[in-house]
């Protein structure tokens, strides 16, 4: 058990680690996919009417948003969680695993909403508390393209007044009770890519009578490791992964086509641009030096998450007084997130709370199979997002 100081967040925080916990179990049983989080949605929606003093609507089909009105003049606070499920087989052996096939919370979006769930509860029980209005978004979609913060941004009032927003990350990465905050780049951009390699099929006896797309593509995986390492500076924050690759058939036959797809992730908007012009003089050069053609189709993902340097600062504040030592400088991390987009229309920061602990099995990177949450860290994300609510709320 973590030891944090004693605060009003704290304290009340603990009080709700039961039902934070049974919240958090009922959704890891119940996953849904990114747009079809029906009964995810029915759920969380269910639950906050049981509250006190909220105004509770549908901005879209399958999110919530939970409204409080303080009784204090003050701030606009969009507070965020995300909901939906990967498309993942669970491999974990507890009473509560996924009754969804194929469908699985491995990234902590049930921990994310059960602990915005247990801020709704401490806020509605002292609403006087409360400055300004504080607006808490169950989201949807976060897990696939364009995303459902897009669409909320885009397509309803959601952001029409809002001051600030902030938001967490549950990371399995960090040990269950650290808070992790960093003014600037934090999340970068998540870009895709798709090759189609195009050769001459024929008998794989006689490769001189065919163009070999499976060895074309294997130089350009190769060739690839250069962009990074030799076509932008070493200063420069650049990953370009190939994830997939596929070719053929049977054992005698040269393809006539092989296919690959990948990730390029970065923060800095003028190589975030450079990138696909680099991708494509690699595939260019190769191709044409072995008879072959390609296309590419390259596509953006969601913005880099830069957080917003004075909220950040004052997150960091409110970390030192939540959990002490336990608050630290977080790392630049190259996953992406749809949290970007509501930096479009508001400042704002983005932070993780540590679920990592070994002798629970909790460690496991998010997106594997057996991945899960050190449910003590439930409390610690209640802990900062209700007492950011309270500060922020203030300005």
């Amino acid at each position: 058990m973590t030891t944090l100081p004693r605060t009003a967040s704290g304290e009340r925080a603990a009080a709700l680690a039961p039902q934070l916990t049974a919240w958090r179990r009922h959704l890891h049983a119940n996953p849904e996919l990114g747009f079809h989080e029906v009964e995810t949605s029915a759920y969380i929606a269910a639950e906050l009417g049981k509250l006190a003093h909220l105004e509770i609507s549908r901005p879209s089909e399958t999110s919530v948003l939970a409204v409080l009105k303080g009784q204090k003049p003050g701030q606009t606070v969009l507070l965020r969680a995300d909901i939906d499920a990967l498309p993942i087989t669970e491999e974990n052996s507890f009473e509560f695993v996924s009754k969804n096939a194929g469908v699985m919370h491995a990234c902590g979006h049930d921990g994310h909403t059960a602990i915005l769930l247990g801020v709704a509860r401490l806020l509605s029980e002292a609403p006087e508390e409360v400055s300004g209005e504080i607006r808490m978004i169950f989201q949807h979609a976060e897990e696939i393209g364009p995303g459902g913060a897009e669409e909320l941004v885009r397509d309803t009032p959601l952001m029409d007044g809002v001051d600030v927003v902030t938001g967490l990350h549950l990371s399995s990465q960090l040990p269950t009770g650290v808070v992790a905050v960093k003014p600037g780049a934090f999340m970068a951009a998540p870009d895709m890519f798709e090759i189609t390699i195009r050769g001459r099929g024929g008998h794989a006896a006689h490769p001189e009578e065919a163009v070999d797309p499976i060895a074309v593509g294997a130089q350009v995986v190769t060739n690839l490791q250069h962009v990074v390492s030799r076509g932008v500076s070493a200063l420069d924050n650049l990953v370009v992964s190939v994830t997939y690759f596929q070719a053929g058939t049977t054992h005698n036959v040269i393809p006539d086509r092989a296919e690959l797809m990948g990730t390029v992730r970065s923060f800095d908007p003028e190589l975030r641009q450079r990138a696909p012009k680099l991708i494509e003089r690699v595939l260019k050069g190769v191709t044409e030096a072995h008879g072959a053609t390609y296309t590419l189709k390259y596509e953006m993902g969601y913005r880099p998450v830069i957080n917003t340097d004075w909220v950040a600062d004052k997150l960091m504040a409110i970390a030192q007084a939540e959990v002490g030592d336990q608050a630290q400088l977080a790392k630049p991390s190259m996953g992406g997130e749809d949290f970007s987009a509501y930096l479009t229309r508001a400042p704002g920061a983005y932070f993780n709370v540590g679920s990592g602990n070994a002798l629970l099995e909790s460690d496991y990177p998010h997106h594997h199979p057996r991945f899960t949450l050190d449910e003590e860290s439930l409390v610690t994300g209640v802990r900062m997002l209700h007492a950011a609510a309270l500060s922020l709320g203030q300005g």
